[in-house]
């Protein structure tokens, strides 16, 4: 038979330009290097899509496979899967090996190449399934193992200037989207036929914006009626009529990184019942906004927001936290649970963290007012507060259309 290889180096064609510059990823690692040398650890093992993303570039398809990228003082290597050939190397900055699936487990073998036996290995345990760990001990033999799941988490939140110009161009293609929803709003139309404006227009944005990126995943999500009783819910066919709630969800995705706008709207008018949720929940996100300065915890912030609520009777019809981080952020990957309002979260807010303002109430279809009022602001937090970086307006004022 021919000798097939566990793994080989299959650099094809040159580097691509990446969304960063080499020194920005080159600062990342030497974070990610601090933190194993005050811990003892010889070499990390990556498994999740923000964390390989956010030290190498390179965002991966698993499509039911493993990816790595194995980091330890002197190398950084993304591990790969041979149906991707060279987009892999081509897409990451440092070097790159590709496992072949002619035997199981040569993933392992490959991120074995790397670091090596009995050493001290970092893994990642909020992602690393307990079937992959056990692959991990039993391949790798580390003399012990350390989760830098939290440290990694820690330092994805404080986000570098490149980092901040490119959420800021997120935000505003995150506008252009709901702007174009807000063009095709109208009787008659279905909910799929909006969301399919708001999404052409951002994935032409983005291609004329980022010439150099890999287009991928920029979505909506836009509700009307009883469909916007959940932040997530997925687009359907229902067809707009004269009075429906509306929630206005844009996506973009740029090399990675996830933005969004969310907006409460309503199709012609707006009756009065559902008019007085709405401002109350416009007056809660703007006090919000004011709270989102350094120094103050998360937990505090969303006291302070149910307060505001529970003043109005309101609280009850809360359904999740205020806000959250943005950066190597999706709707399936990447979760920085450290910087998000919730009651549980004492993470002090700092200058260079980027965070959402999103309060929402849902009341239920028997009652006046029905529906799902959302409205969403990304905020960059300053040396002496925040910085409102959406631009498309909320409120009845101009959210009432078609």
């Amino acid at each position: 038979m021919t000798s097939r290889p566990e793994m080989y180096r299959f650099h094809n064609g040159e580097k691509a330009k990446l969304q960063f510059s080499s020194d920005e990823y080159e600062a990342r690692l030497a974070g990610l290097r601090s933190t194993m040398a005050d811990n003892g650890v010889d070499a990390v093992v990556l498994s999740s899509m923000h964390n390989i993303a956010y030290y190498s570039g390179f965002l991966y398809c698993a499509f039911g496979r493993p990816y790595a990228l194995v980091v330890t003082a002197t190398d950084n290597v993304t591990i790969s899967a041979g149906i991707d050939a060279g987009q892999p190397w081509r897409r990451c900055h440092g070097d790159n090996i590709t496992y072949t699936d002619w035997q199981r487990d040569n993933y392992w073998r490959a991120i074995r190449s790397v670091t090596g036996t009995g050493k001290v290995v970092g893994y990642e345990a909020d992602h690393l399934t307990l079937l992959q760990k056990g692959k991990l001990d039993a391949f790798l033999k580390p003399s012990r193992t350390a989760d830098v799941f939290e440290a990694t988490m820690r330092q994805r939140m404080h986000k570098s200037p490149a980092e901040i110009a490119l959420i800021r161009e997120g935000a505003r293609v995150a506008d252009v989207g709901g702007y174009a929803i807000r063009d095709a709003v109208k009787e008659g139309v279905r909910e799929i036929d909006v969301a399919m404006a708001g999404r052409d227009a951002m994935e032409a944005e983005i291609a004329r914006s980022f010439p150099d990126a890999e287009y991928r995943d920029t979505w909506v999500w836009f509700q009307s009626g009883l469909n916007t009783d959940g932040a997530h819910n997925p687009v359907t066919s229902r067809v707009l009529q004269r009075g429906d709630i509306l929630s206005l969800n844009t996506f973009p995705m740029i090399s990675g990184y996830y933005t969004a706008l969310e907006r409460t709207m309503f199709v012609g008018e707006v009756d009065e019942a559902s008019l007085k949720i709405w401002q109350a929940n416009v007056a809660a996100h703007e006090f919000g906004m004011s709270l989102l300065i350094p120094g103050a915890s998360c937990a505090e912030v969303t006291e302070k927001i149910n307060d505001f609520f529970a003043a109005r009777d309101l609280l009850q019809y809360r359904t999740f936290g205020y806000g959250h981080s943005f950066g190597v952020l999706s709707h399936y990957y990447g979760r920085e649970a450290g910087l998000e309002l919730r009651e549980d979260i004492d993470t002090v807010l700092e200058p260079g963290m980027v965070i959402s303002m999103e309060p929402m109430l849902t009341i239920a279809a028997d009652q006046p007012g029905a529906g799902g009022y959302r409205e969403h602001d990304i905020l960059v937090i300053t040396e002496d507060g925040n910085e409102n970086i959406t631009g498309y307006p909320y409120g009845p004022d101009f959210n009432v259309v078609g």
